[in-house]
């Protein structure tokens, strides 16, 4: 039998002021992960959209590629492009095999 009785419930959070701030000590290292997020995003989308983008390239070779694939195909080469215009302004093609 399903109960509806909520005592113990966990409550929310996420009110200002409900967490404490962070130590000065560890606000430079912060800055340092928060600086990194967008090369960690853009290796993460290259690598998803470099194995979609051999998964359509076998569907195009075998002929039955049909129009969604080839704009599935042609978004995934644009998000690699996007994706290393980024890692190269950032200097990190290294991350991507340097490609």
């Amino acid at each position: 039998m399903a109960t509806t009785d909520l005592i113990g419930a966990q409550t929310r959070t996420d009110r200002e002021g409900d967490t404490a701030p962070l130590p000065l000590a560890v606000q430079p290292a912060l800055a340092r992960l928060e600086a990194a997020f967008p090369v960690v995003r853009a290796v993460t989308v290259y690598e998803t959209a470099a194995v979609h983008a051999v998964q359509l390239a076998a569907v195009a070779e075998s002929g039955k590629m049909t129009d969604l694939d080839a704009d599935s195909l042609a978004h995934a080469e644009e998000l690699m492009a996007a994706s290393h215009a980024l890692l190269a302004d950032a200097g990190r093609l290294d991350l991507i095999g340097g490609a």
